[in-house]
């Protein structure tokens, strides 16, 4: 059985879904709400809500890394962001909230990639994970491939829980006939902390994730209200697809290792609570939330929202966007909601349909049904 079509006679392709593609389907039984559990578990480290937070400055500070932690979620520092750029970045945030509010402006992006030219300093990366462990919350911190040597020394060093790798496109074996490539497996090896590698967007590439050794693969290229990559690059993978590829890899990585369970992790293009519902149910064990998160009033973006591929020094392929804020980090992630669009008490509506479709946990929620719902819709 074969699941591609044919586009034109040279070429053929699989057809692939979004999660806005996807609906979950309710069974014979209801729960009570207050009898579901969406707690989550990554190697030692238990957490109340499947969420980690995206590492981008307009998403996270120290503070809100620490005040997600509080709150049951897993908050990750940007190291090459503006944290460990300027000793003071507020100044910074505000020019950067100044700039032009037109969509793809060509000023705004030469402003960012001047701004992001500051170099990283070892010891602020030092500094701001200290302020999060002082906090006694979880620390984790990520660092891009291409950052990953020069810098991972000191970030093990300054006290890291878990390390994440993250790029719009990870894989096991980067070639290259310039530089040194990184060794996943070797380097996973030889920490002695959880890492999480990603972006993946297929079975074959999360399997060879998996075979480094890697706690969780993130599935998606992140950034998903920012991103232009599918403009700029031609690049693009629909995440309902994505997902249930990597949960299949997950699943046969099991059978190979003789038991080893690896988390599959949905980053990006998630901004409302559905999403987070239909990533889990397509398999996805928790989720990496960028701009659900940027909305926000202790967001250090005040509302507006920008990634990493918005400041790249030679071929950017993102923006930066106002999404406005809606709350409180504490509203928009537990309630109560004053919103119907799905960006308030994001786990509130992720328990009230688990319960709906007669679910008590996550792992059981993976097994609901879900059908392909071929029509355009705002609900």
């Amino acid at each position: 059985m074969t699941y591609e079509i044919e586009i034109g006679r040279a070429k053929r392709g699989r057809r692939a879904y979004s999660l806005d593609d996807v609906a979950v389907v309710p069974s014979r039984r209801t729960r009570d709400p207050l009898d579901v559990s969406v707690s989550w578990q990554i190697d030692a480290y238990q957490f109340e809500m499947p969420v980690i937070a995206a590492p981008m400055d307009s998403v996270m500070s120290p503070t809100t890394a620490i005040a997600l932690g509080r709150l049951g979620g897993l908050g990750v520092l940007n190291l090459e962001g503006l944290w460990t750029r300027y000793e003071d970045p507020q100044p910074v945030l505000d020019e950067i909230a100044g700039l032009s509010t037109e969509n793809f402006s060509p000023a705004a992006t030469a402003r960012l990639q001047e701004i992001y030219a500051a170099p990283i300093q070892a010891d602020l990366i030092t500094s701001r994970l200290a302020e999060i462990r002082e906090a006694g919350v979880t620390v984790a911190g990520s660092l891009t491939p291409q950052r990953t040597q020069q810098f991972y020394k000191t970030v093990l060093a300054a006290g890291v829980d878990i390390f994440v790798i993250r790029g719009t496109t990870v894989s096991a074996e980067h070639v290259s006939k310039n530089e040194e490539p990184l060794n996943l497996k070797q380097f996973i090896y030889e920490l002695d902390v959880p890492v999480i590698v990603g972006g993946a967007a297929g079975y074959t590439p999360a399997l060879h994730l998996m075979r480094t050794g890697a706690a969780g693969v993130l599935v998606g290229f992140g950034g998903g209200a920012t991103t232009t990559t599918r403009r700029a690059l031609g690049i693009h993978s629909p995440l309902a697809s994505a997902i249930s590829d990597v949960a299949a890899a997950r699943r046969d990585y099991m059978d190979e290792s003789g038991g080893r369970y690896v988390h599959v992790i949905a980053d990006g293009g998630m901004g409302a609570s559905g999403d987070i519902v239909k990533a889990i149910a397509m398999g996805a064990d928790a989720v990496m939330l960028g701009s659900a998160l940027a909305r926000a009033e202790e967001a250090p973006g005040k509302g507006w929202h920008w990634g990493q591929e918005a400041h790249h020094a030679e071929l950017p392929r993102g923006d930066r966007f106002n999404l406005g804020t809606v709350g409180p980090l504490k509203e928009v992630l537990w309630g109560p909601s004053h919103h119907t669009n799905g960006t308030s008490n994001l786990i509130g509506a992720l328990r009230r349909a688990m319960a709906t479709t007669g679910y008590s946990d996550l792992k059981e929620f993976q097994r609901v049904e879900v059908v392909l719902s071929p029509y355009v819709s705002n609900d």
